[in-house]
C-alpha cells in the first residue's frame, strides 16, 4: 500500500505519474477487499468503479467542481480518494463511516444519496446555480445503467439538453443493477454497445478523406455536415442527440488514459455531455466477477472463499414470504407478482422461476409498479408488489390515487420495515405506518413472527381492497407459535392477560416485547401482552377494554412517532373522551437514523428491551 499512503486529501491522486496508475488502482481493491471482507458492505459496485472515480479525480478540482454519486453505495473508491482511509476500519458501524455520501463527512461529498435516479436533477441544479452566480465549475452525476430505468432520470435527461453550461453525465454500464437489468433502456444501451462500431467507421472515413491530395478535405467538409444523418442510420436511436445531449462512447471503463482524456475533452465542450463508460461489475475479485449479484452487498466474509463467516441458520422473514407465495401461486392462478429489480432481495426468484409468466421485474421504478399493479387489478388479477419499504415511498401518490382511491385489490408486501442497520438513513424503513395508514381504504398488518406472516398473506388473498403486510429485515422470529389466534380483520391479539400494564408490541417488536415480558414476569410484575397485528383499522374494541382493566397502556414500535401506531392509539384515547388513560409510547423521535447494527441502534433510540424495563418499573 505504498501509493495509498500518500493520498492524504483530495486532489492527492494528481501526483502520481500516468506509469503508476494501474498499481494504485490495484491496491485501492486489495485495500477494498481486506476492508470490506471484514466489515460488510456494497463490493462489486466498487469494485467495477475503480478506475473510472481515479480518472474523474485524475480530471477534476476537488471539492471545487462535483461529483453526485447515483444510489452513492459505489463511492468508496471517492471516499479512499479523499483521505479517508481510517473510516474503513469501522465502516457502517455505529457512529462509524457511511456507506453512502455523507455531507459531514467531507466537503466533496456534494450530495447524499441512497436511492436510484436522483443524481441527474441534482447535478443539472448545480449547473444552473454555478450560472446563476457567475461561477464556472465542472458538475458530474455518475448513473448506473440501472438507475436509468427510474423515471426521474429521464425527466432531469428531458431537461439536461437545454442547459447552457458544462455538465456531465458518466454513465457506469455494467450491465447490471442488483439483478439483471431489465426493459427498453436496456436493450437500447445494449445496441449501442454493438454499434461502437459506427465510431470507428467514421473516424476511419475521415481521416482517409483528408490524405487525399486537392478535394479530400472539402469531400470530409461535406461528409462531416450530413454526419448526423449517417449517424441517426448506423446507431440505433440517438437518443440522447436527439435531446440535446453529445453522447460519447462507450468507452473503457478500466482504462484510465482514456478515461482521462474523454472527460478533459468533454469538459471544454461547455455543454451537457453523456460519458457511457463500459465496466465490469467485481472486477479484480473472481468470485464476485462471477457472482455480482450476490456480491452487490455482502456481510463479513472469507477472502479466500468468497464465502459469509456467519452462515446463514434460520429462515429470513424474506424467504417466509418467497415460499409462502410460491404456494399461494399454485392455489390462486390469477396471482401475479411484481419486483422493481429486486426479485432476489424480495424473495420473488422461486416464484419467478416456476410462474415465469406471471412475474414482473419492472426495473427501478417503483411508481410505474404500482399504477401497473392498479392496472392488473382492475382487470381480475391479484398482483402481490414485493418491495423495500424505503423504496415504496417513491411510490406514494400512485398508492393513493391509483389503488386506495379506486379500492383495488392489490397487495403490497413490504420487505425491510423497521430499521435495516448498516444501509443507514435512506434505508431505515420507519416511516411506512405513517405514509400508508393516512389514505383511506388502506388496511395494514404487522405479523408478529413467521407463522402469522403466512396466515396474513393468505388472508391479503381474500381480501377485498388494497392491503399492505409489512415485516422486518433478518431472521423470521419464531417465538409464540402456541399462541396464533385465527386472523379476523381489524382485531389485535392478547397473546398473555395480566394486569396494570398493557404492553402492545407492533410487528416485528413483539419480539422484544415479550423479553420485556419475561423480564417483568421474573421480577413479580404481572401485564398483559399485546400483539396489535393490525396497525389500521385499530382495534378499538380491544384499546377500550384494555383502558378499563389497566392502569398504564404502553406502545412499542419500530417506527417514528409521528403517524406511528403508538400515536394513533394515543389519539384514539383522546378523541373517545379517555383523556385520563396514562400511555408510555415506545417509538423513534422525529429524526433520521443513521447506520449501525439493529440491537444497538434500538438501544441508542430506547426502544431496546432493557430501556422498556426500566422506563415501566419506574412507571409502577
Amino acid at each position: 500500500m505504498q501509493l495509498l499512503k500518500r493520498i492524504t486529501q483530495p486532489n492527492d491522486i494528481k501526483q502520481f505519474d500516468e506509469e503508476q496508475w494501474n498499481l494504485l488502482a490495484d491496491e485501492i481493491r486489495t485495500f477494498l477487499l481486506q476492508h470490506v471482507s471484514k466489515t460488510g458492505g456494497h463490493l462489486a459496485s466498487n469494485l467495477g468503479c475503480v478506475e473510472m472515480t481515479m480518472a474523474l479525480h485524475l480530471v477534476l478540482n476537488l471539492p471545487m467542481d462535483k461529483i453526485i454519486w447515483d444510489v452513492g453505495h459505489q463511492s468508496y473508491t471517492h471516499k479512499i480518494l479523499t483521505g479517508r482511509q481510517d473510516g474503513f476500519t469501522n465502516l457502517r458501524q455505529l457512529d462509524g463511516m457511511s456507506g453512502f455520501p455523507k455531507r459531514v463527512e467531507s466537503e466533496t461529498d456534494v450530495f447524499e444519496t441512497g436511492h436510484s435516479s436522483t443524481s441527474i436533477s441534482a447535478a443539472i441544479g448545480m449547473a444552473e446555480a454555478h450560472e446563476l452566480k457567475g461561477e464556472k465549475h465542472t458538475v458530474v452525476a455518475v448513473i448506473g445503467d440501472g438507475s436509468f430505468t427510474g423515471g426521474l432520470a429521464y425527466e432531469a435527461l428531458n431537461n439536461l439538453g437545454r442547459l447552457k453550461s458544462s455538465c456531465m453525465i458518466v454513465l457506469n454500464d455494467n450491465e447490471m443493477s442488483i439483478d439483471e437489468n431489465v426493459g427498453g433502456m436496456s436493450s437500447y444501451l445494449t445496441k449501442i454497445r454493438v454499434g461502437q462500431a459506427y465510431n470507428d467507421v467514421k473516424s476511419g472515413v475521415e481521416k482517409g478523406l483528408l490524405n487525399i491530395p486537392g478535394i479530400g478535405e472539402g469531400i470530409a467538409k461535406v461528409v462531416k455536415r450530413g454526419k448526423d444523418s449517417i449517424k441517426g442510420l448506423l446507431v440505433p436511436g440517438m437518443f440522447f442527440e436527439d435531446l440535446g445531449i453529445t453522447y460519447i462512447g462507450p468507452i473503457d471503463g478500466h482504462n484510465i488514459g482514456q478515461m482521462v482524456d474523454t472527460f478533459e475533452s468533454a469538459i471544454k465542450l461547455n455543454r451537457p455531455v453523456v460519458v457511457h463508460v463500459k465496466t465490469r461489475k467485481g472486477k479484480g475479485y473472481r468470485y464476485a466477477e462471477r457472482h455480482p449479484k450476490h456480491f452487490h452487498g455482502v456481510s463479513p466474509f472469507d477472502l479466500n472463499t468468497g464465502k459469509p463467516l456467519k452462515q446463514k441458520t434460520k429462515m429470513t422473514n424474506t424467504d417466509v414470504f418467497g415460499r409462502k407465495l410460491l404456494a399461494l401461486g399454485e392455489e390462486y392462478p390469477n396471482l401475479v407478482a411484481i419486483t422493481a429489480a429486486m426479485a432476489s432481495g424480495t424473495g420473488l426468484e422461486k416464484f419467478a422461476n416456476v410462474y415465469p409468466k406471471r412475474f414482473f421485474d419492472v426495473g427501478i421504478a417503483e411508481q410505474h409498479a404500482v399504477t401497473f399493479a392498479a392496472g392488473l387489478a382492475s382487470e381480475g388479477l391479484i398482483p402481490v408488489i414485493a418491495v423495500y419499504s424505503s423504496f415504496l415511498q417513491r411510490a406514494y401518490d400512485q398508492i393513493l390515487h391509483d389503488v386506495c382511491l379506486q379500492k383495488l385489490h392489490v397487495i403490497f408486501a413490504i420487505d425491510r420495515s423497521g430499521l435495516v442497520g448498516e444501509d443507514g438513513a435512506t434505508h431505515q424503513g420507519i416511516f411506512d405506518t405513517a405514509y400508508l395508514t393516512q389514505i383511506p381504504n388502506m388496511t395494514v398488518i404487522a405479523p408478529k413472527n413467521r407463522y402469522e406472516l403466512t396466515k396474513a398473506m393468505e388472508f391479503a388473498m381474500n381480501f377485498d381492497g388494497p392491503i399492505a403486510i409489512k415485516y422486518s429485515r433478518g431472521d423470521a422470529y419464531y417465538g409464540l407459535k402456541e399462541q396464533l389466534e385465527p386472523m379476523e380483520y381489524g382485531k389485535s391479539e392478547i397473546v398473555f392477560e395480566g394486569e396494570k400494564v398493557a404492553l402492545i408490541g407492533v410487528g416485528n417488536m413483539v419480539e422484544v416485547a415479550c423479553e420485556v415480558y419475561e423480564a417483568l414476569q421474573n421480577k413479580g410484575i404481572d401485564i398483559t401482552l399485546v400483539n396489535a397485528r393490525f396497525i389500521k383499522p385499530l382495534d378499538e374494541e380491544l384499546l377500550t377494554e384494555l383502558a378499563k382493566k389497566h392502569d398504564t397502556i404502553v406502545t412499542l414500535e419500530e417506527h417514528v412517532f409521528q403517524g406511528g401506531y403508538g400515536q394513533a392509539v394515543s389519539a384514539f384515547y383522546m378523541n373517545s373522551g379517555m383523556k385520563d388513560v396514562d400511555m408510555i409510547n415506545f417509538a423513534i423521535e422525529d429524526s433520521f437514523v443513521e447506520h449501525g447494527n439493529v440491537d444497538s441502534l434500538r438501544k441508542r433510540l430506547g426502544i431496546d428491551a432493557d430501556t422498556v424495563v426500566k422506563v415501566i418499573e419506574e412507571r409502577l
